[in-house]
């Protein structure tokens, strides 16, 4: 069974196209049609029903898709145990990072890397922290940089390399802005703008303001935190941002309660074999955590 036939038989599952998998495989529609068709004649089953221009998997198809994706998550694993043997540094490396780590924190540390490494072809994913995180279970990527998960599963591997303080912020001609010493309650009368409820820095703040009892008001929402910013600082609510994102055109609340900081660093998949471009990538992360 040819690997880039189970490939393609993924990508098509996973995007519900077999354009869009031709587009994510730089294939043509029909190469991707060809390879789906010849699998399909080699286990002598049907894997997807196509109904106009709806594709949905078979019970086959269902039934093969875990295991399509554990082989091929397996082979890429012994590819790396492989190729590490060499000890060249060189090869891609995929990874993704947080849009705030990627404008804030990572900058400095690729470039230096870039210049160490220059052998390894970077292919950097700017992805929400929930998205990398997945990215990290389903074998997608090697590493990924993002906000940590408060309680992350034992098959990832986690650690902080940044402290990220989060302050409460208003626009200085918001009606808190005057305020000496708000507290949380203070806050429940006006909108929040915050990230997505699935996000790790929504459920940092949804737990503070459940410890005491109190309901959240968010009027609106995004993942951008310089959107947020941008958002804040024209008066349309209040935000909790990171200490470097606050400028003069913020006024920080001091609440009194428990400060809140985000761990910030990156994660990978401890059953999967790191290569050598991603255990140096590791290295450098862990010379800036020190």
């Amino acid at each position: 069974m040819e690997t880039h036939n189970l490939h393609a038989f993924v990508t098509v599952a996973e995007t519900g196209s077999f354009s869009q998998a031709a587009t994510a495989l730089c294939l043509t529609q029909s190469a991707v049609s060809k390879r789906v068709s010849l699998l399909e004649e080699q286990l002598a089953t049907r894997l997807f029903d196509r109904i106009g221009r709806t594709v949905s998997l078979t019970e086959a198809g269902h039934a093969l898709l875990p295991r399509a994706r554990r082989i091929l998550l397996e082979l890429d694993d012994a590819r790396r145990l492989i190729g590490n043997l060499s000890g060249e540094v060189r090869g891609p490396l995929k990874l993704a990072a947080s849009h705030h780590i990627s404008l804030h924190r990572l900058p400095p540390i690729l470039r230096a890397y870039s210049q160490r490494f220059p052998d390894v072809s970077l292919e950097l994913r700017f992805d929400e922290s929930e998205r990398a995180f997945d990215g990290i279970i389903r074998g997608e990527l090697e590493l990924a940089l993002i906000t940590l998960a408060p309680n992350p599963p034992a098959s990832i591997c986690q650690e902080t390399v940044w402290q990220d303080p989060l302050r409460y912020v208003v626009s200085r001609d918001h009606p808190l802005a005057g305020r000496r010493a708000p507290d949380l309650e203070e806050l429940t009368h006006f909108a929040a703008i915050l990230p997505g409820a699935s996000t790790f820095t929504r459920q940092i703040v949804e737990t503070q303001f459940a410890q005491t009892g109190l309901p959240l008001h968010v009027g609106m929402t995004t993942n951008y935190m310089d959107t947020v910013r941008m958002m804040v600082s024209i008066g349309l609510g209040w935000s909790l941002l990171p200490e470097t994102l606050i400028d003069d055109r913020l006024q920080i609340l001091e609440i009194g309660s428990a400060p809140i900081v985000r761990q910030l660093g990156y994660i990978y998949h401890r059953n999967r074999t790191l290569s050598n471009a991603a255990r140096h990538l590791v290295e450098m992360l862990q010379e800036q955590s020190r």
